[in-house]
């Protein structure tokens, strides 16, 4: 590996960081050196999930090592997710899994503002025929209930 190491370093010292290009030569060289070399060419620290093995055989020639990075990881079936110069490789269904909950627990956090509770006291309507009506305007997480004897809603309005 120490070859290869060599011959994509000097690539990278030929060309300005934005436009790095790398030659590689590899035969079933493991996905983990391979990722592991152009992201040190990117100049990005590296993170690999448990179950990232692959062994894989490429050749190169004066390419841009983004490119390279992509190209290498969908051979293996695998993505990337860049988070403050941490390149993580996982799978890609592990990724999309903790995009969902992330978004999930931003979205339950987000509804999790303090109730608001109003009445409205009716004069021309009738408050019980007037609630499906109201409901339906609000979110799912509000209730709308009335008081018949004062003709009057009563709304809890949660966003």
């Amino acid at each position: 590996m120490s070859a290869f190491r060599a011959i994509a370093c000097a690539a990278l010292a030929a060309t300005t960081a934005g436009e790095a290009r790398v030659s590689l030569d590899v035969k079933d060289g493991a996905v983990r050196d391979v990722v592991g070399l152009l992201a040190e060419i990117g100049g990005l620290q590296v993170v690999f999930d448990p179950d990232t093995e692959c062994k894989l055989t490429l050749k190169l020639h004066e390419a841009r090592w983004q490119t390279a990075l992509q190209t290498t990881l969908r051979a293996c079936g695998l993505a990337q997710e860049e988070e403050a110069g941490i390149l993580r490789v996982a799978k890609p269904s592990r990724l999309m899994e903790e995009a969902a909950a992330r978004r999930r627990l931003q979205e339950e956090r987000g509804q999790g503002g303090p109730a608001r509770l109003e009445t409205f006291r009716l004069s021309y309507a009738r408050a019980e025929a007037m609630a499906p009506l109201v409901r339906s305007r609000l979110s799912p997480r509000s209730q709308v209930t009335w008081d018949s004897r004062t003709n009057t809603l009563i709304v809890i309005a949660r966003p």
